[in-house]
């Protein structure tokens, strides 16, 4: 019988659990969390340590998958990866089973976060929430305390019963079109709401850039439940750090001082971005092959900026801002995949001639 490259990255573990076999794929599905999220903990907490194997790839052990699974739990209890990395494992399994969660003992305790109160118009969505929150997975981030099927009906529940405040309005729309925001704030003033996030199925351009320029947070909606989980914990400490957005000064944020600094035209043209991406593939680590991509879509969203039809006087002022931010940050990932190349030994792309523009 034949296998998949997935089966065999779930499957092979089996014949030797000393055995460092699993790849970062299998260990992240296991854990549930993103393989990028894995790399981050394995490189700057150290919080994992993989062998490499002659091909390249980082291979993990049954114990390090059990320390990965570990650390997803905990951090979604609230506790930061950077003290959880400097546990052993049996300190954070006493800590899992531990009634209250507790640290061992002379370990800095975690910040405790109150749960958001969140106000929720959308039966479906308000099922998916009690899914996340019974299997403990959301309980610490948010509390549901009233549901509703429509935004008109949450708003006339906190109009004629006079409800006390909450952290959060959190409406599920079909589709977003542009004047939505209007009833949204009124849902949120009835509830003294200060933050409001949405999530929705189909919109228009238009219409999440009217909810997103007030301070809204919007979200497509997800087919699976962990990324839903992670959009809201995201929001939970957001809302617990003072960040949650509000409506913005309608003033370009430091447009004169970027508009100072001095653009260069770009390193390195597309062909030879291209190139080198296809270059890094040889080696185990993919960042060259990440930046050069980063570098052509900043580059290009460079291009498209400046040459936006402009509408009125503060339409020229945005796309000549969003120009210089994306010149800026094209320049600093220049500058990056240089230090990479360096470090990989990989030779740096050409500079950008005429034709390749």
């Amino acid at each position: 019988m034949t296998t998949t490259k997935l089966d065999d990255e779930l499957l092979s573990p089996l014949t030797n659990k000393a055995s460092p076999t699993f790849r970062s794929g299998a260990v992240a599905r296991i854990a549930g969390m993103p393989v990028a999220t894995l790399r981050i903990w394995e490189q700057r907490y150290q919080a994992v340590r993989p062998i490499t194997a002659p091909s390249g790839h980082r291979l993990y052990s049954q114990a390090d998958v059990e320390r990965a699974t570990l650390l997803r739990r905990l951090t979604a209890q609230g506790h930061a990866i950077r003290m959880l990395a400097t546990l052993e494992t049996e300190q954070m399994r006493e800590m899992v089973h531990a009634p209250a969660l507790s640290l061992p003992k002379n370990r800095p305790v975690a910040l405790e976060q109150a749960p958001m109160r969140a106000v929720v118009a959308g039966q479906a969505l308000a099922s998916r929430l009690q899914r996340l929150i019974d299997r403990q997975s959301l309980a610490p981030a948010l509390q549901m305390v009233a549901v509703f099927d429509t935004l008109a009906e949450a708003t006339k529940a906190a109009q004629r019963l006079g409800k006390s405040a909450v952290d959060l309005l959190l409406w599920q729309a079909a589709s977003l079109q542009p004047g939505a925001l209007q009833e949204l704030r009124v849902a949120q003033d009835a509830w003294l709401a200060p933050a409001a996030a949405v999530v929705y199925r189909f919109s228009s351009a238009a219409g999440r850039a009217e909810l997103t320029g007030a301070g809204a947070s919007v979200l497509c909606e997800p087919a699976d439940d962990d990324s839903l989980e992670q959009w809201l914990t995201s929001l939970h400490r957001a809302e617990t750090s003072d960040e949650i957005a509000t409506a913005p000064d309608l003033t370009i944020p430091n447009a004169n001082s970027l508009t100072k600094q001095s653009i260069r035209p770009p390193r390195f043209g597309d062909a030879a971005l291209t190139q080198f991406a296809g270059l890094s593939s040889a080696v185990a680590c993919e960042c060259p092959s990440h930046l050069a991509e980063l570098l052509l879509q900043v580059s290009h969203f460079e291009t498209y900026s400046g040459e936006c039809a402009n509408r009125s006087t503060a339409d020229a002022q945005l796309h000549g801002y969003l120009e210089q931010v994306a010149g800026t940050a094209r320049m600093l990932f220049e500058k990056a995949l240089e230090q990479v190349a360096l470090a990989e030994g990989l030779p740096l792309p050409l500079a950008p001639t005429d034709s390749s523009l």
